[in-house]
């Protein structure tokens, strides 16, 4: 078994060795996983200007038109905070405009600019060929199965 070892410190085993293999715990190799394919996305939409975060933030905007910013931050599973901060973002660099509701003065829609359709397009490409890199050593029976699992588990 390679293990990395830290002067001094203990010998730590490489992903997929010890208990950050297939003897580990799910949890963790789940986190495990997670914590991969967020690095990935990062390096793949950091040229674009995008983060994991605002790609999710615009995806969902996208998908629910004139969902509330705490809707928004149940979906993405980010605090509301930490949505605010993105909205604003997106909002300054013309990815998102505010316009008033209707009839409730109060009350801000978030719309997606013809910008930031682009940098969704743009994004929605990288994070796909992501996509088809982890499951192409599934079959399509297999992936089913595993999203299918993935569903569950967050149930």
């Amino acid at each position: 078994m390679r293990k990395t070892t830290i002067p001094d410190g203990p010998s730590i085993p490489k992903i997929g060795e010890g208990k950050r293999g297939p003897e580990g715990y799910l949890g963790y190799l789940l986190r495990q996983a997670g914590a991969a394919h967020a690095r990935r996305m990062e390096r793949a939409l950091s040229d674009l200007g995008v983060t994991p975060p605002q790609f999710v933030v615009l995806t969902m905007l996208v998908a629910y038109p004139g969902i509330s910013n705490a809707e928004i931050a149940r979906l993405a599973m980010l605090t509301p905070q930490t949505v605010s901060v993105i909205v604003s973002n997106l909002e300054r660099s013309g990815a998102l405009e505010r316009r008033a509701h209707a009839v409730h003065g109060r009350i801000q829609h978030l719309d997606v600019t013809a910008e930031g359709e682009r940098l969704l397009g743009a994004s929605r490409q990288r994070v796909r060929a992501l996509e088809r890199q982890l499951a192409a050593s599934l079959t399509p029976d297999e992936e089913q199965i595993v999203r299918r699992w993935l569903v569950a588990v967050a149930l």
